[in-house]
């Protein structure tokens, strides 16, 4: 007990800390602009904060809108206890990542410009328009559980009435502004390194959208069992992993086809840093691709986080090389994030699993836990129902 609480001292120092240094960063960031606060210049105007900020914490909240589709759009609705955890992330995650926009525009007053100032032949401004839409959709798909809360039986109805097309509404959204984050460096191909710049970058935003979206599934299931005692949603996850390492083969095989087709390949030979970012991107990627296609590692569930953690830093990996890595050298300088920008980060990082802890204790996060008796004999009717159709030749 004492143990647990010098735990929580310390995590809630740590957290006071960063609040602290991202207090300090945020005056100088308004006193001072940009210069005063970051690394930036002209040559290179974008760093941390658009590459992990906002490309990786667009991605990292994909959940959402990948577990709205499957219970849904595919109807697979031995899903639905995870699906409201996923939307309650990527609803923060979503919040956060506006936040973090405000701390990297020049003019961060003139945020609502897109809205009302059109210019349909930009990617920006979709992006704008679909983040801003896809916001109030997961918005009005985390109102029900405020609703259930304070009793207000009335307006949940009228929700459950618009539901399906606005969960509809909300995959369309997301899909579009996930690979257009993509399409957004389709406009730097002599600066963009090879590696990475390709016509095909938009395809591989979206799967790799998709694939973290999978593994931030299993990542809030797992702290989220621990924070609240709750029990794991092992066989859930399990076949969730699955799909998750063919997801992964996948996007692994069309990677270096693609390196392939656009005569990219001789570019790995060279020493460069490239090269070995490239590398580490590939084998935080292959790696747990290899583990979840063995069973054993997919009812473990220790192991089974562990290969979500590292499709995790894949896909950030990923983000950062394309936004910082693969843009240095065609900018012409070097860029080191200012320890402001690294305060502002972790500070948006925190804030987002310490607003996530307070909903989840206070709101109908989680759906109620059933008794281990009452499942043991959903199970045994579960087999008996599977061997009953395998008996009869029923698929």
């Amino acid at each position: 007990m004492n143990r647990l609480l010098a735990r929580f001292t310390v995590w809630r120092g740590i957290f006071a800390v960063l609040m602290l240094a991202a207090a300090y960063s945020t005056y100088l960031r308004v006193r001072y602009g940009l210069g005063g606060a970051t690394n930036l210049n002209d040559q290179f105007p974008w760093g941390l904060w658009i590459g992990f900020d906002i490309l990786c914490g667009v991605g990292l909240a994909a959940g959402g809108f990948t577990l709205v589709a499957v219970v849904h759009i595919f109807n697979v609705e031995r899903y639905r206890p995870i699906l409201r955890p996923a939307i309650l992330t990527a609803f923060l995650g979503y919040l956060l990542v506006v936040l973090a926009l405000l701390f990297d525009l020049g003019r961060p007053d003139r945020i609502w410009h897109p809205i009302v100032m059109w210019n349909p032949h930009s990617v920006m401004f979709e992006v704008a328009w679909c983040v801003t839409l896809y916001t109030t959709v997961l918005f009005l798909e985390f109102l029900p559980m405020v609703l259930e809360r304070f009793g207000l039986h009335k307006p949940l109805g009228w929700l459950k009435l618009i539901s399906v097309p606005l969960m509809i509404a909300g995959v369309i959204l997301s899909t579009l502004h996930q690979s257009s984050l993509g399409t957004v460096y389709l406009i730097v191909p002599e600066k963009l390194y090879g590696l990475w710049y390709t016509p095909l970058l938009p395809v591989f935003f979206y799967i790799s959208a998709i694939t973290v979206g999978l593994a931030m599934t299993i990542f809030e299931s797992w702290h989220s069992s621990r924070a609240f005692g709750r029990q794991l949603e092992l066989p859930l996850l399990a076949g969730m992993a699955r799909v998750l390492a063919v997801l992964l083969l996948v996007s692994l095989f069309v990677r270096f086809l693609d390196l392939l087709h656009r005569g990219a390949l001789p570019l790995l030979l060279r020493n460069r840093t490239e090269t070995w970012l490239f590398g580490l991107e590939v084998l935080l990627t292959a790696v747990p691709m290899a583990l979840l296609f063995r069973a054993g590692v997919r009812r473990r569930a220790a192991a089974l986080y562990a290969c979500a953690v590292m499709v995790v830093f894949s896909f950030i990996t990923n983000r950062l090389n394309v936004s910082v890595t693969g843009m240095e050298a065609g900018s012409g300088t070097h860029y080191i994030p200012k320890w402001t920008e690294i305060a502002v980060t972790l500070a948006i990082v925190a804030a987002g699993f310490a607003i996530f802890r307070v909903l989840a204790q206070h709101f109908p996060v989680f759906e109620a836990e059933q008794p281990a008796a009452e499942r043991v004999e959903e199970s045994v009717e579960e087999f008996a129902l599977v061997g009953n159709r395998t008996r009869t030749g029923v698929d």
